[in-house]
């Protein structure tokens, strides 16, 4: 795990978690003691970039949590200078998302009879690979607000 920019994530505040994409993003934020996600998204880049600015002017957002995969390159170079940015590793973060989606949001009807390994989520699960991330950098998991249950997709 490397950290970059200013601050550190051992100051307070809430935590931001970001799983980059070309075309869509997952993007996720913890409440200030960093114990629940408060917001989880799946958004176009640039509307990530502007979630993540507001964040970081309305909500004190400090930090950003990033996988070390070779789209994070340009995503780091472009959030240093506005954020720190820590860097975990991601090998598996698919898989294991996809595993992490059935807990958070358990199958219903006939997708119960499915075999787990068989079961795709039936939207884009991109704000649970970003709270996975987030789940690695606490060593913990983070349980979902009620009203966070499911992701807001945003597109633009």
């Amino acid at each position: 795990m490397t950290a970059t920019g200013g601050g550190g994530a051992q100051a307070p505040g809430p935590l931001a978690g970001l799983d980059p994409g070309r075309s869509k993003c997952g993007l996720v934020l913890t409440d200030p003691e960093r114990r629940e996600i408060r917001a989880a998204l799946v958004l176009p880049p640039e509307a990530a970039w502007r979630h993540l600015q507001d964040w970081q002017r309305q909500r004190g957002l400090q930090v950003v949590v990033i996988g070390d995969g070779t789209g994070s390159g340009p995503w780091r170079r472009r959030l240093e200078p506005l954020l720190t940015v820590e860097v975990v590793d991601e090998r598996g973060t698919t898989l294991a998302a996809r595993r992490r989606y059935w807990q958070l949001f358990p199958p219903r009807g006939w997708r119960r009879l499915l075999p787990q390994g068989m079961r795709l989520p039936p939207r884009d699960w991109d704000d649970v690979v970003a709270q996975l991330l987030l789940e690695r950098r606490l060593g913990r998991e983070l349980p979902r607000r009620p009203d966070q249950n499911e992701a807001r997709t945003v597109k633009t």
